[in-house]
């Protein structure tokens, strides 16, 4: 069969095939799934992108190495704080990466992954970065998006080089919140926001407020959370 008899019968396979689905309690690896029309679904999960800001520009002004230093810190940063709170890594796409986070505590979880993660951008990535680099005037800054949502899992890709694609609003909402251009460095829906605990919504003592509501007129003025507030690391 040639090349497009190929893709012909893929496409009708596919479209064709009735799906399996299975519960989900732990984060599937790609190996824990068909390449036929098979689903892992997760009655609520919470997933987090972290993305680099202006990266196109910051290659264009400092230059590839410098730029390869930074997606290296950052992405090496994130990983680590995604990990450290539960989550699983799904994905590093250039210079981003998707966390997933399931439990009971999972969109604290990964909210608190996002102060961290914005405290270790100003606290050790610019630091690191103007200590080596005396003249440099580039200042990293990242967006973080949170979203919580029914989820599914299905392993996409051919045969030997294949991954899992996640189908649900959470991963969707997630990665778009990222394009938000305003002052602050982490975004969460409403639905979000409803499920954090007091800790994640509240600073400390004082009960100061730790995210302002906008409405995301990208998307059809769905009501969302914004913070610049950090959370620090020890």
């Amino acid at each position: 069969m040639g090349l497009l008899g190929d893709l012909e019968t893929h496409a009708d396979d596919t479209f064709r095939t009735a799906w399996e689905s299975r519960e989900g309690r732990i984060v599937p690896a790609p190996k824990d799934l068909k390449l036929s029309n098979d689903a892992v679904v997760f009655d609520r999960a919470t997933v987090i992108y972290a993305d680099l800001t202006a990266s196109t520009n910051m290659v264009d002004t400092i230059g590839w190495q410098a730029s390869a230093e930074i997606y290296k810190s950052f992405l090496f940063c994130a990983g680590k704080i995604i990990r450290h709170h539960g989550g699983v890594i799904t994905s590093y796409d250039g210079d981003r990466v998707m966390g997933l986070f399931i439990g009971k505590k999972q969109t604290t979880s990964a909210a608190k992954c996002a102060l961290k993660i914005n405290w270790a951008v100003k606290n050790v990535i610019n630091p690191a970065l103007n200590k080596q680099y005396s003249s440099n005037t580039f200042k990293v800054r990242q967006v973080v998006g949170i979203d919580t949502s029914r989820l599914r899992a299905a392993r996409t890709g051919v045969r030997g080089d294949n991954d899992i694609v996640w189908v649900g609003r959470a991963a969707n909402y997630a990665a778009k919140l990222t394009e938000l251009k305003l002052t602050e460095r982490t975004w969460i829906t409403s639905e979000g926001y409803a499920r954090l605990a007091g800790e994640a919504k509240y600073s400390g003592d004082t009960k100061q407020a730790m995210w302002k509501k906008y409405s995301w007129t990208q998307q059809n003025d769905l009501p969302v959370y914004g913070s610049n507030w950090t959370w620090s690391i020890a």
